[in-house]
């Protein structure tokens, strides 16, 4: 069993240790077991620790059968830890108190939605840039956001006194726990003075001033509950400075004062929206008038007219839309458009006064690209990939147009 320095004094980051085991685990990662050690390991949502051993790299920390075994860089040689090893070790300090803070943040978070709301947290989860808590209520509202938020940090700035200790069975029934222990035996209870009362195996300082301004970032629903992202202390300076360089691009961008943003964002978002619409009907138009074009240009075939057209990169969108557009127009129309890209295109359409079926035409090119598409007797499209050339379709496509003209007149 090793000996868990962290429990008697989280703030501790060097201390000496013998090696009692090595060995390389499952992955491949070698381990080293020592008497006892300052290193937290992963556990109870709180990442482990990270430092060295020797000025060896401590990459992972986890405990398995009451052993806790500390990862080393893959590759490092157990030789020069041999079992009986006096070895140095240093915790990397800003990590370890950066999860200090962000798991007592956590603490107060939690018990400030129970007071408040009644919110059960259901999940907790300290990642590298933002933690996570689950909390059992349907949604937020910026109302409860606001309270919460208020709430914990007023228990911050109390500075508020933070006890943790591991506790006799007559002791801890008589606590009012937030939350039922998720063990039987060796129940350590995290206290913040009249405010919380929590089962807890992680490292957390002495008084809560240490934990810095909480700050909730946002929410979603997720399985029925609410999902918040915050940050606590260093991690909330970090990510207010962020936000405050942002609002200075913007405001330099949009010469306007920060308080001034949203309204002018708003007029911006509103202009975007009209020029969209303007740029679409253009757009519409010129399609139309192209389709006129390609109308006048057409040849006239066993009593139809014929657009037979190739394009490179042209969207799929706007192939339909242009020959919609010229079926529309002339009713005795037949369209064959191909567009040359990443893919080659078909859009093969006709106009009311037509007897063929433009499905069919399409499904006897479509092989000779490898392609797939349908659609309906009058528009039909489809693409594929081939290393022939949108005229080579399209010639071919002629052709069995040509097929389709002939059984249809009888001649």
């Amino acid at each position: 069993m090793t000996g868990k320095l962290y429990y008697d004094d989280p703030y501790l980051r060097r201390f000496t240790a013998t090696v009692t085991e090595s060995g390389v685990d499952a992955n491949g990662m070698p381990y080293v077991v020592l008497d006892r050690t300052a290193y937290y390991p992963t556990g109870g949502g709180q990442p482990s620790d990270q430092g060295t051993l020797n000025g060896l790299h401590v990459v992972d920390v986890e405990e398995v059968a009451g052993q806790v075994r500390h990862r080393l860089a893959r590759g490092v040689d157990l030789e020069t830890l041999p079992v009986g090893t006096t070895v140095e070790g240093e915790i990397e300090w800003e990590r370890r108190f950066d999860h200090m803070q962000q798991h007592t943040g956590q603490h107060i978070l939690s018990a400030a939605f129970e007071e408040l709301y009644n919110g059960a947290t259901v999940g907790f989860h300290l990642g590298r840039e933002v933690v996570t808590v689950d909390i059992a209520l349907p949604d937020l509202s910026p109302v409860i956001i606001e309270a919460v938020e208020a709430l914990a940090n007023r228990i911050v700035f109390e500075n508020r006194p933070i006890d943790a200790r591991f506790v006799a069975p007559e002791e801890l029934a008589a606590l009012p726990l937030r939350k039922a222990p998720s063990v039987t035996e060796n129940i350590r209870i995290v206290t913040i003075r009249d405010f919380d009362y929590s089962p807890c195996g992680g490292t957390h300082p002495a008084r809560t001033g240490e934990v810095g301004p909480i700050k909730l970032l946002g929410y979603e629903r997720y399985k029925g509950n609410v999902r918040i992202q915050f940050v606590c202390g260093w991690r909330t300076l970090k990510a207010m400075t962020e936000k405050q360089q942002i609002l200075r691009q913007l405001s330099r961008h949009l010469t306007s004062g920060e308080g001034e943003l949203p309204d002018k964002i708003e007029r911006l978002l509103t202009e975007r929206k009209e020029l969209e619409r303007s740029l679409q009907d253009m757009k519409q138009q010129f399609l139309f008038a192209e389709a006129e074009t390609w109308l006048d240009a057409a040849l006239s075939k066993r009593g139809i007219l014929l657009v037979a057209r190739t394009f490179e990169e042209r969207p799929m969108q706007e192939l339909q839309r242009l020959a919609q557009r010229m079926a529309e127009l002339e009713p005795s129309v037949v369209v064959l458009l191909v567009s040359a890209g990443a893919k080659l295109q078909l859009v093969f359409s006709r106009g009311t006064a037509v007897g063929l079926d433009m499905s069919n035409v399409l499904k006897s090119v479509l092989p000779l690209i490898n392609g797939k598409g349908g659609g309906s007797p009058t528009l039909a499209q489809g693409g594929g990939v081939t290393e022939l050339s949108a005229h080579e379709v399209l010639d071919d496509a002629l052709q069995k147009l040509e097929i389709e003209l002939v059984q249809i007149s009888g001649i």
